[in-house]
């Protein structure tokens, strides 16, 4: 996993995330509050947040080539509080194709962790 400390809280973290996918046009599928659900059922959990996107006209060549591939599809950011610390994370896209037969779309995992890598920058920017 990559990671990194966001200087904002999770719910502002996440906020910045989702805004900076929404300038690109890139669907948002699902937030799961993690620690909300654990709060439904009287358990505690830090701030703890996932968040699903992705463009299916890049996900679905992957799927394509490799149906197995969709275990990893769309693309997640998980951003969770630890220590009073908020961290931002998600699995490199660019390791799929050591578990997937995808390794001849090398480019566009490339591509997907240049994405993942300017939305971390850009929800944890200043």
């Amino acid at each position: 996993m990559t990671s990194t400390e966001s200087p904002y809280g999770v719910r502002e973290t996440v906020q910045r995330l989702v805004a900076a996918l929404e300038k690109r046009s890139i669907a948002v599928f699902a937030r799961i509050d993690h620690a909300g659900a654990a709060r439904e059922v009287g358990l505690e959990l830090a701030d703890e947040e996932l968040v699903i996107f992705g463009d299916p006209r890049v996900g679905t060549l992957l799927m394509q080539t490799d149906p197995a591939v969709g275990l990893e599809l769309p693309l997640k950011v998980l951003v969770w509080e630890v220590d009073g610390v908020t961290r931002i994370g998600y699995g490199p896209p660019t390791e799929l194709a050591e578990r997937f037969a995808i390794a001849d779309h090398a480019e566009v995992l490339t591509r997907m962790q240049a994405l993942l890598d300017a939305l971390v920058a850009e929800a944890t920017a200043p």
